[in-house]
């Protein structure tokens, strides 16, 4: 990670690769590549993390019950965090308990304020991909897939040509066949792997029985 990363100096990263002009800020007047910048920055970044269950990125919390009662066979509804990259958490537990499983008795439902969880569980705590981290904070390996990413989608806008775009979209993700796992993607997933613990199965029945 580098400290001095911020939104503006990945765009400009993208931009070198283009062989476009650098901006300021995203507000910068002299260069309409800023307002695309603007426009897309976090539209990107935001594809970016959910392409990954990121270890930077992970975060547990316990969730809030809401006032509002699910109208079905729950009895509990929880709102998932606004900085939640995706409608789905990773892993959901009914405790913070030392080699607990994962609860898989609860429903995803979508109401008007966002994602909800619905389930029969007094309390809960999520794992969950958020939105909520700053540049200076992302690991090099990110960065730079936020810089290929960048320079795939600037392409067609900033340099009017769609091979470039192609070009980068293929640096970024792979090629159509890779299904968005190939490419440089696939290097930064795994250099993010190695820092992941392995998770052993602590209580399964279908284990026990054989004991």
């Amino acid at each position: 990670m580098a400290s001095g990363d911020t939104s503006v100096t990945i765009c400009n990263q993208a931009l070198n690769l283009l062989g476009a002009d650098t901006i300021s800020s995203f507000s910068d007047a002299t260069n309409d590549a800023s307002t695309v910048c603007n426009n897309i920055y976090d539209t990107v970044k935001r594809q970016a993390l959910s392409l990954y269950p990121w270890s930077f990125a992970l975060t547990k919390v316990q969730l809030s019950r809401s006032s509002t009662t699910p109208i079905n066979e729950w009895s509990y509804q929880y709102d998932l965090p606004s900085t939640a990259i995706s409608g789905t958490p990773l892993q959901v537990y009914n405790s913070t308990s030392t080699r607990i499983l994962p609860i898989q008795n609860y429903e995803i439902l979508y109401t008007s304020s966002g994602p909800t969880i619905a389930t029969n569980e007094a309390s809960i705590y999520i794992d969950y991909i958020t939105s909520a981290i700053t540049e200076g904070v992302m690991p090099s390996y990110f960065v730079q897939l936020l810089v290929y990413m960048m320079a795939w989608h600037l392409a067609e806008p900033v340099t009017d040509q769609i091979t470039k775009s192609d070009y980068w979209r293929k640096v970024a993700v792979g090629t159509e066949a890779e299904n968005g796992r190939g490419g440089y993607f696939r290097q930064a997933t795994n250099v993010d792997g190695r820092g992941k613990p392995n998770y052993a199965i602590v209580d399964f029945p279908l284990t026990d029985v054989r004991n």
